[in-house]
């Protein structure tokens, strides 16, 4: 039996030595897209954090593909085939497109970013421009082509919509959906904007305060939407601003 890409199994991780996952497990197959919803402060950063190693489990498993990866420093998890798209996109402003490209090669071919600006050809224009001076949808573009252009085998992506007007946000999901089958990428979203992300997503879990409180297809959980909103996640999800603690 092939390994998932990503095997999560009662997970516990935190803050020095309080807790703010208790056991969760979930997983994400190769070409899958599933969606990790929750209020501010469910632990969805957490989660990310943990399984990229930037933060250390106090108990629990991850495996990438099969591999252990608890408690792995995050440079060892990126050679597991493991890329992460953080919050704040993870771009150098002063850099331009093209140099913020070429860092994260990490050795690889430069046709790969030709690829990746055809899947983001708003940005073709741009190569020359510094990274702070693109609008944030632009941003958001470049954050996810960075890390495309090291050819992960899993994505993790923490709060897509950060920043974003919804009409940016449709258009960037079925994007995201069409690379992840295409490449037969593991995608791992992290989204408070609950029925865009079902929308694209396969399957996707709800956490309430450090736990897996429910899990599911896309269109079970995007039927079940309004329990959910009004149970776990805080109502309907506000159009993106600042974040919150998570």
């Amino acid at each position: 039996m092939t390994p998932a890409a990503l095997r999560v199994t009662d997970l516990t991780a935190g803050y020095g030595h309080a807790p703010a996952l208790h056991g969760i497990s979930l997983h994400v197959e190769a070409g899958e897209l599933v969606a990790l919803l929750g209020a501010n402060g469910a632990g969805k950063t957490t989660t990310m954090l943990t399984i990229a190693g930037e933060l250390t489990p106090m108990s629990g498993q991850i495996e990438v593909f099969g591999k252990p990866a608890s408690g792995q420093r995050p440079y060892q998890v990126a050679r597991l085939g493991v890329a992460l798209v953080p919050e704040n996109r993870g771009i150098f402003p002063q850099l331009t497109v093209a140099e913020n490209l070429r860092l994260r090669l990490r050795g690889g071919k430069p046709a790969v970013t030709d690829e990746v600006l055809d899947h983001f050809p708003a940005l073709r224009p741009l190569t020359g421009r510094k990274a702070g001076l693109l609008s944030g949808g632009e941003q958001q573009m470049l954050g996810l082509g960075c890390a495309l252009v090291a050819n992960p085998k899993l994505l993790l992506i923490d709060e897509l919509s950060h920043g974003l007007a919804p009409v940016v946000l449709d258009r960037l999901l079925p994007v995201l959906r069409d690379i992840a089958a295409d490449r037969q990428l593991a995608v791992l979203l992290v989204e408070q904007h609950v029925a865009a992300a079902l929308s694209v997503a396969d399957r996707a879990y709800v956490l309430s305060r450090g736990r897996v409180v429910t899990a599911g297809s896309a269109a079970e959980l995007g039927a079940q939407a309004a329990v959910l909103e009004a149970s776990y996640l805080g109502g309907l999800a506000p159009p993106a601003g600042p974040p919150g603690s998570d």
